[in-house]
């Protein structure tokens, strides 16, 4: 995969990687009604002429790009008959906030704006589309999700791991399915293209579109994942009791572990809510932990200047430190990674004691809370969104694209330019020189 920063910019993209495939011409008459005195209908749809220029900056050294997306929303003219679709809606990977608020809109959207009779929720992620696993699909109304925007985690139902598109397929066509929204990661964002592609082999006239799902926010074209601005939430809350806990004893330490496998942009974006946070580590920088310019002797001198210190740790960061960078994966196909936090754990005290300092160290891992807790305002506004543009999308015929969030548009990416990527937090940019002001580390 390419890395890529926390940047707008994709030089290394051509303009095949951005065309959106379709099953074909949309021909039939949109049913939504956006018209009023003041917005004209035919000013209400996006225009498929229109795009969105990938760059919008222009640097002094080089022409802008001519890369550009195709924006997302409702249509004119769509391809599917809403009277006789099918939509199913499937929740793949880790929880995160706001997933059944993307759920409940894509309902909405698709039952009461749209009118498609038949709505079904695929129990348990890929999983529940294979016949063998015994899970019945179900038909989703307006008393079963009406209630479900305040709760955390999926009514639905999650999983990882793959699933044999062919098999997948199979079950599709057999309950005449003709979109699918995929809620999840890169890995199930690769599954969803694997299967659009195992449907277009077969002439199967079947919409896939992704919705990113991300709490760790690291999902490339996604300015901002839906349950990112939850987290960091909690996670300051989190914090806050960290400082407390350490603040209020001798040498007192606290150390929280958060998500981000991949991408420090959690514990980054916790650290200026909180505002109490003096070391943030993240995949990004390789930290010296030993010498005179390491974490361990900057600690030291904390806290003999200031009587305590709080240390948040990405569960990605510290990579370097272990000699085993082997690379056994989970189910998701991620690769897993060693636990610096646990390392600093058991170290950080034990150095100290060598110097005849006796910390109180506290250590908090808040990461299955702050995953199943429900979404926030900002996150139950994003979630919507994405939902309701993922029903226009599927219904105007496009698919195996994911819908993606820059520059204030949601756009229509093609998943295999998001999956090709990585998006991982700018060192330079703004996010981390926040951090920086707030923790005074050294410059590592």
């Amino acid at each position: 995969m390419t890395p890529m920063e926390d940047s707008p910019f994709m030089f290394d993209i051509t303009p095949k990687e951005l065309q959106v495939e379709t099953l074909g011409p949309a021909e039939r008459a949109s049913p939504l009604r956006y018209g009023s005195p003041q917005c004209p209908e035919d000013q209400c749809y996006i225009d498929e002429r229109v795009r969105i220029r990938a760059d919008i900056e222009i640097a002094p050294d080089h022409l802008p790009s001519e890369l550009s997306f195709e924006e997302a929303g409702p249509r004119q003219k769509i391809f599917f008959n809403p009277a006789g679709t099918t939509a199913a809606i499937v929740t793949c990977g880790g929880l995160s906030p706001g997933l059944n608020n993307v759920i409940r809109s894509a309902y909405y959207e698709l039952a009461e704006n749209y009118g498609v009779q038949r709505v079904l929720g695929i129990r348990n992620g890929y999983l529940g589309l294979t016949e063998s696993s015994g899970l019945q699909a179900i038909k989703l109304n307006r008393e079963y999700v009406d209630p479900i925007d305040k709760l955390g985690g999926t009514i639905l139902g999650s999983s990882r791991g793959p699933q044999d598109p062919r098999v997948m397929a199979d079950y599709l066509e057999s309950l005449g399915v003709d979109i699918l929204l995929c809620l999840g990661g890169d890995g199930t964002q690769r599954g969803a293209y694997d299967l659009s592609q195992e449907v277009a082999r077969r002439k199967l006239p079947i919409s896939i579109i992704g919705i990113p799902k991300t709490i760790d926010n690291d999902i490339p074209f996604v300015r901002q994942a839906f349950g990112y601005s939850t987290a960091l939430e909690i996670a300051g809350e989190v914090i806050r009791a960290a400082h407390v806990e350490a603040r209020d004893a001798p040498n007192g330490i606290g150390l929280v572990k958060l998500m981000g496998r991949h991408a420090g942009f959690i514990a980054a974006g916790a650290t200026i809510v909180s505002q109490e946070v003096n070391y943030t580590l993240i995949p990004e920088i390789e930290f010296p932990l030993e010498g005179g310019n390491g974490l361990l002797a900057s600690l030291e001198k904390r806290l003999k200047s200031r009587g305590h210190a709080v240390i948040v740790v990405a569960e990605g960061a510290g990579q370097h430190l272990f000699d085993d960078h082997s690379d056994v994966k989970d189910a998701s196909g991620n690769k897993k990674s060693s636990d610096a936090a646990a390392l600093l754990r058991e170290r950080v005290p034990a150095y100290l004691r060598e110097r005849g300092i006796e910390a109180n160290l506290k250590y908090l891992d808040p990461s299955y809370h702050i995953r199943s807790v429900p979404a926030n305002a900002a996150d139950r506004i994003l979630s919507d969104q994405l939902g309701r543009h993922a029903v226009h999308a599927g219904m105007a015929g496009k698919t195996g694209i994911m819908i993606g969030h820059e520059h204030n548009r949601f756009l229509h990416i093609p998943i295999p330019t998001v999956v090709a990527r990585k998006k991982r937090l700018s060192t330079g940019g703004d996010l981390w020189r926040g951090v920086l002001q707030v923790t005074r580390q050294p410059r590592w």
